[in-house]
């Protein structure tokens, strides 16, 4: 399978990481193939710097700090939050002597960084959470993950509900998730794989959390937004009470996991997450079981991932493609319009 898109979006808002794992410390990151420091300001804001000093590149991330400014750790060239150069050794900074400054935007507890055009730096862009910071939502989030595959064929899990019959058996599926046809809809911000699965064995990891007994009746929601930022919900209801349209049961489960991919390069992708649910909002345990199960089955996904990467890169033989990678075909056309639209 091609990749269908080739360089990143750039005029888009990614995770740079969790709030608050960016300290006062120079932290590097790779972010779509580009080297980039953070850190935090004294007043607590966020500053995110081109990782290159522009006399010999040295990394910025190798020097220190000075109050609010960046001191380059081979010959003290001092540059500050908006990427200036304030002071170097033996002469005026000539006006070229600079960085690039990035946007930053805080929002769900994350970090967001924008590496295209500056002007179009809009946080009204980052994706709606509604239901986010509402009391009667319980919440739980784990480590970031690292993925050794391109940022695509981990889109390529998320729009696909098939592949947790066999990658997550114990977990998210169940032999009932594998021949009921997925409808596929594109959107001008996404594209979203979707089914209910009727009459069904409630799968382990949802079940011991159910408000009700016995069969369900289960819808999945497989939706990622473009660029790279995933929307997974699962509803289970009482046997003969879903379907397309119908109001919700009293006894709903809805979980709603939020999963935002970054780029690293080619071969490697960051991926941040987070669960919402819709009962036990100040239940620790709770919290504590969905991350630890979660992290379980993206362990069991990762794995897959890491393998496929190195399938596609090694095998001499072509790939075959089947009826349930239509909302990856989308996704990935779609996406491959924008990159080319930017230039």
């Amino acid at each position: 399978m091609e990749l269908g898109a080739q360089g990143y979006l750039r005029n888009a808002w990614y995770v740079a990481d969790w709030a608050d794992a960016i300290t006062s410390a120079l932290t590097p990151l790779e972010i779509l193939g580009t080297r980039v420091v953070l850190t935090r300001a004294e007043d607590g804001s966020a500053i995110a710097l081109e990782d290159a000093c522009p006399h010999r590149k040295l990394p910025l991330s190798l020097g220190r700090r000075d109050g609010d400014t960046i001191v380059c750790g081979y010959h003290g060239l001092t540059f500050d939050r908006t990427g200036t150069c304030i002071a170097a050794p033996t002469q005026a900074a000539p006006p070229q002597t600079c960085v690039r400054a990035y946007p930053l935007a805080e929002r769900y507890g994350l970090v967001w960084i924008w590496l295209g055009d500056p002007a179009a730096a809009d946080p009204a862009l980052i994706l709606d959470i509604p239901q986010w910071g509402s009391p009667d939502w319980g919440y739980n989030r784990g480590p970031v993950m690292h993925v050794a595959c391109h940022y695509l064929h981990v889109v390529d899990n998320l729009l696909d509900p098939t592949h947790v019959t066999w990658v997550h058996p114990g977990s998210f599926g169940d032999a009932s998730c594998a021949a009921v046809p997925i409808e596929t809809v594109s959107a001008p911000d996404g594209v979203t794989a979707a089914r209910w699965l009727l009459d069904t064995e409630p799968a382990p990891f949802y079940a011991k959390f159910l408000k009700f007994a016995g069969r369900a009746d289960r819808h999945q929601h497989y939706e990622v937004r473009y660029p790279s930022h995933a929307v997974i919900k699962a509803v289970f209801v009482p046997t003969g009470t879903g379907g397309h349209g119908r109001p919700l049961h009293p006894a709903a489960f809805c979980m709603d996991s939020f999963n935002f991919l970054t780029p690293v390069n080619a071969r490697e992708t960051r991926y941040f997450w987070f669960q919402l649910r819709d009962f036990a909002p100040d239940d620790a345990a709770v919290s504590a079981a969905f991350t630890a199960d979660v992290q379980h089955a993206f362990e069991e996904d990762r794995v897959i991932l890491n393998a496929v990467q190195i399938g596609l890169d090694t095998s001499p033989t072509p790939t075959v493609d089947l009826k349930n990678d239509l909302a990856s075909f989308r996704f990935r056309a779609a996406l491959a319009r924008m990159i080319a639209a930017e230039g």
